[in-house]
């Protein structure tokens, strides 16, 4: 018979659990139990969540959740290690903010609390609140002479000068007629001045006064700043002010241009008693993302100039051409469509930009001259795939040059400009991300995975070129952050069984500062064995498929093993590191599943983060079928090495995790006894554009690849036994794809499958109760099927 389940214990376990000493925790642990794996996270402690510096340079600063409330606090605590001290709201201040901006000579840091503007003179730590309002100010910069710090309020450009103290307009940017305007030519309105005298004087009279208010407002620097009117038949997407103060770079769309038809998602557990619903996202070809023009504004003199994107080069060659003719789709006419990544300035207030076509075919940076808004390209990212939506951090460096990242070697690597060619700081079969310069401008530092792929370290590296050194060696950096004074770099760390951390390091390495362990003694005291990182040969020539594995404590010789499988969620998504996963209460469930006598293998299958481009799109117009090869080829791994039974495997997922499970179920009929789709895209021609369209392109260009690609299709060759699991309220893959499944399963007469429901759930659960429920199915599930006694469902 199947093991029964473990006994329910809830929260009075852990309520006991939280109010014992430690020290007796440490010999009398709690058992791991299944309702303890998946209460609410509290017992395990709140990892440290967001971490910057003080103004001093001698402190960090971070915010931990309260236990048992979602408020979040923030502690101080100093840099070389010592006592942390939570703030008291009227002591927040001195604890600044995160991402701060610096002046170019590094004497001021300014950052944005609360909605406001702060800056400190770090040679004193005199702070300065500038401004006090019910704005929301954001993007922050200071200006190049550092006289004035400049901050964006809706369509507003502000700035605060520090030699006058006080606030001024820099920029009005209107998505409106101008009032001022010389009206379109007309032949009645022509006739009607010609003929009417006084029509015409009134026009006279109201050019005079316009004229004259133009001059009294040119001459009088007391005025606010004229507004710059972009007409009433767009909207302002984002603007971007040059460190100068004199030229603003805007993105336009098109007025109520057609987004597609959104869904309506129905609402049934309300606090007022009654069903709603709730407007939700389009479906994938259902209206691609807007394209933008391009402006620049010449503050000096109102200005308006067209940036013209045919510099770009390729912009004119349709990349889906083929596909168009082959599908009887329109051809493109003209410009490709394009949309801004991101906008910085070089010290003299030359725009720079990074640039991506909707198709996600090319991304550019260009520069932009200011006298005739004229594009140069600084570099050009091509992928027949996609671009990757990681990985696109540019800047510019204090000379004017701009640096970037860029995968065209296959993996993500630092570049800086060169004369007319880009210039490799890093290379190698490793990722190098979040590129930081550093105090003195001199080098970079950044998150790289050389070791192997899991392995996250801080690395530095040299502005002109040189031997890049790793500064860590922690397994796990999440994230970092530099201190004003340049000289050390705070960090979030983290390990298997240990959620992210504060730890300090010096720019040049050396020994790392841990400061905090947020664990309970109670998830410490607890026996916890980290997996295995094991490597799977794959069958495809794909080279080596990193696997987590997790096995019984004593394996007895000659016996074998039922298998439980795991596919991570997102696609894009790495889970095989040394960092704390996102998994974690998966992670408990595998250690409770071996405790059972299973052995669990999760894979960072084709599609996943951290293996380079090649990787990444390895799943182009094929979902689905790389990473199932991926799974086959794990269990032939498992029976070769690990003493797995190849009759007994199973497997389960969420999000793209169950679409995965629902593909091995539909495609690998036979191969797994058991699979559990939790949340599951069913058929991506539901899911949403942004996503589906990079990887399938759309339903119209590739019809047999929606169709090859989504589970739904395929649903007639189920075998086995099946759980599908869905949340009633998720607004990313909708519960409807999982009640079109079932509708299809019940007109296919399937047996062996269920539906369970989780009407208070969105995408990730939150709920302790919803993530028991959902676990005790798959436990269950497992259990019947794929333990010794279980029959062979059919």
């Amino acid at each position: 018979m199947p093991k029964p389940l473990p006994p329910l214990r809830g929260l009075a376990l852990l309520a006991s659990t939280l109010a014992v000493a430690a020290p007796a925790l440490a010999e009398t642990p709690p058992p791991l139990t299944l309702d303890l794996a998946m209460s609410h996270p509290d017992w395990i402690g709140p990892p440290v969540e967001q971490l910057w510096w003080s103004a001093d340079s001698q402190h960090v600063a971070y915010t931990l959740k309260r236990t048992g409330s979602p408020v979040r606090d923030v502690f101080r605590q100093p840099a070389a290690g010592g006592d942390a001290v939570k703030l008291a709201p009227a002591d927040a201040a001195e604890a600044d903010a995160a991402n701060p901006v610096f002046d170019a000579r590094r004497t001021r840091m300014a950052t944005l609390r609360n909605g406001d503007v702060f800056v400190v003179t770090l040679a004193t730590g005199q702070r300065q609140q500038l401004t006090q309002s019910a704005d929301d100010e954001a993007d922050l910069r200071f200006a190049a002479d550092g006289n004035a710090v400049f901050y964006r309020v809706g369509d507003e450009w502000r700035a605060y000068d520090f030699a006058a103290q006080r606030e001024r307009t820099v920029a009005v940017l209107k998505a409106e007629k101008d009032p001022q305007a010389a009206p379109k030519p007309d032949v009645l309105r022509d006739a009607e001045l010609r003929l009417i005298d006084t029509l015409a004087r009134q026009r006279a009279d109201r050019d005079a006064l316009a004229t004259e208010a133009k001059a009294q407002r040119d001459g009088d620097r007391t005025r606010v700043a004229a507004p710059v009117f972009f007409g009433d038949d767009v909207t302002i997407a984002a603007s971007s002010l040059s460190t100068d103060g004199r030229h603003v770079l805007v993105a336009l769309e098109p007025k109520g241009a057609d987004a597609g038809r959104g869904g309506k998602m129905p609402r049934y557990v309300n606090e007022d008693g009654f069903e709603d619903a709730e407007d939700v996202r389009t479906r994938v070809g259902r209206n691609a993302p807007i394209a933008q023009a391009f402006k620049l504004v010449d503050l000096a003199d109102g200005t308006v100039t067209d940036l013209d994107l045919k510099a770009l080069p390729g912009i004119d060659v349709d990349p889906l051409a083929a596909l168009k003719k082959e599908h009887e789709q329109p051809a493109l006419e003209g410009l490709r469509a394009v949309r801004l990544m991101d906008a910085r300035f070089a010290p003299d207030g030359t725009p720079l930009a990074m640039l991506r076509s909707v198709d996600n075919k090319d991304r550019w940076i260009v520069r932009i001259d200011r006298d005739t808004a004229a594009l140069s390209t600084v570099h050009r990212l091509t992928d027949t795939a996609w671009i990757n939506w990681n990985f696109n951090d540019f800047g510019v460096l204090p000379d004017g040059r701009a640096w970037w990242l860029s995968e065209e070697s296959g993996y993500s690597h630092l570049y800086v400009q060169d004369g007319r060619r880009a210039k490799a700081l890093t290379s190698g079969r490793w990722e190098a991300s979040s590129p930081v310069l550093t105090a003195d401008a001199a080098s970079f530092v950044f998150v790289c995975n050389r070791e192997w792929p899991g392995d996250y370290e801080l690395c530095r590296v040299p502005v002109a070129g040189g031997e890049v050194r790793e500064l860590t060696a922690l397994d796990g950096v999440e994230d970092f952050t530099l201190s004003p004074d340049g000289s050390r770099i705070a960090l979030r760390w983290s390990a298997s069984f240990t959620p992210p951390q504060a730890a300090v390091v010096g720019v040049e390495g050396g020994a790392v500062t841990k400061l905090t362990d947020t664990r309970t003694a109670a998830f410490k005291a607890m026996p916890w064995r980290a997996p295995r990182f094991v490597q799977v040969p794959s069958s495809d020539g794909a080279g080596t498929i990193w696997g987590k594995l997790y096995t019984p404590t004593t394996m007895e010789p000659g016996k074998q093993y039922p298998v439980v499988m795991f596919v991570h969620g997102a696609g894009y998504l790495q889970n095989v590191f040394a960092r704390y996963p996102v998994y974690f209460r998966e992670q408990m469930f595998h250690q409770l599943l071996t405790e059972r006598g299973y052995i669990v293998l999760d894979l960072d299958f084709r599609a996943s983060e951290g293996y380079g481009r090649d990787w990444r799109t390895a799943i182009y117009r094929r979902m689905g079928t790389p990473e199932l090869q991926d799974y086959k080829d794990g269990i032939d791994y498992l029976v070769a090495n690990h003493q797995a039974d190849r009759a007994r495997v199973g497997l389960y997922g969420g999000s793209y995790g169950g679409f995965m499970s629902l593909m091995a179920m539909f495609k690998a009929p036979g191969v797994f006894r058991a699979g559990a789709a939790l949340r599951p895209v069913t058929d991506w021609r539901h899911y949403n554009h942004e996503y589906t369209s990079n990887i399938l392109d759309t339903p119209e260009l590739g019809p047999q690849v929606y169709i090859d690609s989504s589970p739904i299709e395929h649903a007639e060759h189920l075998q086995g036994r099946l759980l599908i699991a869905h949340g009633m309220i998720d607004d990313n893959v909708f519960f409807q794809d999982s009640v079109r499944l079932a509708q299809r399963l019940i007109e296919l007469k399937k047996p062996g499958w269920e539906l369970a429901s989780y009407p208070l759930e969105r995408h990730g659960y939150v709920q302790p109760e919803s993530w028991y429920d959902q676990y005790r199915r798959i436990l269950e599930l497992m259990d019947a099927t794929l333990q010794p006694e279980a029959p062979i469902a059919r």
